[in-house]
């Protein structure tokens, strides 16, 4: 077999780290669907505690499943060694309970995925962290704002749900100058559009729940970075501060996802490109985002950093909030639901649902408009999904 960096994405995606004939012939690698593992002996057993002697002691540290399924991610961001968690805020949280102290800093982009937000105001602040928010889409802004209790910068890019990019390598320069880490969150992206590892970033969180799982079906979250970091946020941040242990059955169903991520990426890029077009010619668009349009603002950044433009849109109607929720309200194939990444295309409102742990002056402040709709493009044919979209916009 060629080396693992010789092979493409996809072939990487169905078959690193797994031989059939390693399993009993199983061409589907199997659920070890068990909470603890038998040692041979005592001595064994505290072996593999005291970490002398590699293997599973218990799920809630280590799956059979699990470590396929962190080993194949690994190897897609270009990574040392990945994480499975329970959730995307599972992965996030496990790594900043791990990474960050009373009396440190940590620096943040101006817009967050709700959630996101509010672990860190309500959650990490009531113990001794500085949550910083930056302008991180000017970097010079970063270079003003970073101290020596800055141990951690992080960001989306593109952002939940305004679209706004971060330049990745320019961040982590100035970041690891300062000797803080940079932990960046590539759920919109994908390792397929997207590498921030190998843009500089030192971690990656995903909500595998979105394109990787990619069916809607299951609740999953990933983390990859250095080996000494990873198993670090595995044995404190999961292990003993958040228990967000991933299911091997939900292991199994990301597993399956991945081996056609690269067929759906395509595909909702695809899609959301002749959207996004027809959208920004609507007459009743004010403002659209999308990197892909030549008009988006940091249009030439998202062409440097991403193989193509992704499958998520941000709009607003010309008549705000009001103009929004009747046309949402008028869809009929698409559906009016959180989450992203699906098949299905899905349509939602941000400010009274993702992002509604943001007040009314935190939205404003953080550039998430009242009146934003946020459009996650399935893999429906995009001529359904336009004549869905245009019958909504004349409702309006």
């Amino acid at each position: 077999m060629t080396g693992k960096n010789s092979q493409s994405f996809a072939t990487r995606a169905i078959h690193h780290g797994y031989d059939p004939l390693q399993n009993e012939g199983s061409l589907t690698p199997p659920i070890h669907m068990t909470s603890t593992f038998v040692f041979e002996t005592a001595q064994q057993g505290g072996a593999r505690f005291a970490g002398e002697e590699a293997g599973h002691v218990y799920s809630r540290i280590s799956n059979p499943t699990l470590d396929l399924l962190e080993r194949r991610i690994a190897v897609l961001e270009g990574a040392e060694a990945g994480l499975a968690l329970s959730s995307g805020l599972g992965a996030i949280t496990s790594a900043m309970w791990t990474l960050l102290s009373p009396g440190d800093e940590l620096i943040v982009d101006k817009t967050l995925y709700g959630c996101t937000f509010s672990f860190l105001h309500y959650g990490l602040a009531k113990f001794g962290i500085t949550v910083t928010h930056v302008d991180l889409t000017v970097s010079e802004k970063l270079s003003a704002a970073i101290s020596a209790q800055t141990k951690l910068v992080y960001f989306e890019t593109p952002a939940n749900p305004n679209m706004r990019l971060v330049n990745i390598s320019a961040v982590s320069k100035i970041a690891h100058a300062a000797g803080a880490k940079v932990m960046v969150d590539n759920t919109y992206s994908t390792p397929y559009l997207t590498q921030p590892i190998s843009l500089g970033a030192d971690l990656v969180v995903h909500s595998a729940t979105k394109y990787l799982g990619g069916h809607g079906d299951v609740i999953a979250g990933l983390l990859v970075g250095d080996m000494e970091t990873v198993q670090a946020i595995r044995l404190f941040g999961m292990k003993d501060m958040t228990g967000a242990v991933m299911s091997p059955f939900n292991a199994s169903m990301v597993l399956r996802g991945i081996k056609t991520l690269e067929l759906r990426m395509d595909r909702h890029c695809q899609s959301a490109a002749v959207i996004a077009k027809r959208l920004e010619a609507a007459p009743q668009i004010d403002r659209i985002w999308y990197p892909g349009l030549p008009g988006f603002e940091q249009h030439d950044l998202a062409a440097s950093q991403m193989s193509d433009f992704g499958g998520m849109i941000a709009f607003e109607l010309k008549g705000g909030i009001a103009a929004g929720q009747a046309m949402i309200n008028a869809t009929q194939m698409v559906h009016c639901a959180v989450s992203l990444g699906d098949t299905e295309t899905l349509i939602q409102h941000p400010a009274s649902m993702t992002h509604s742990t943001y007040t009314p002056e935190e939205r404003a402040k953080h550039d998430i408009s009242n009146g934003l709709v946020r459009l996650s493009v399935g893999l429906e044919g995009v001529e359904d999904i336009w004549a869905d979209l245009e019958t909504a916009l004349s409702a309006v």
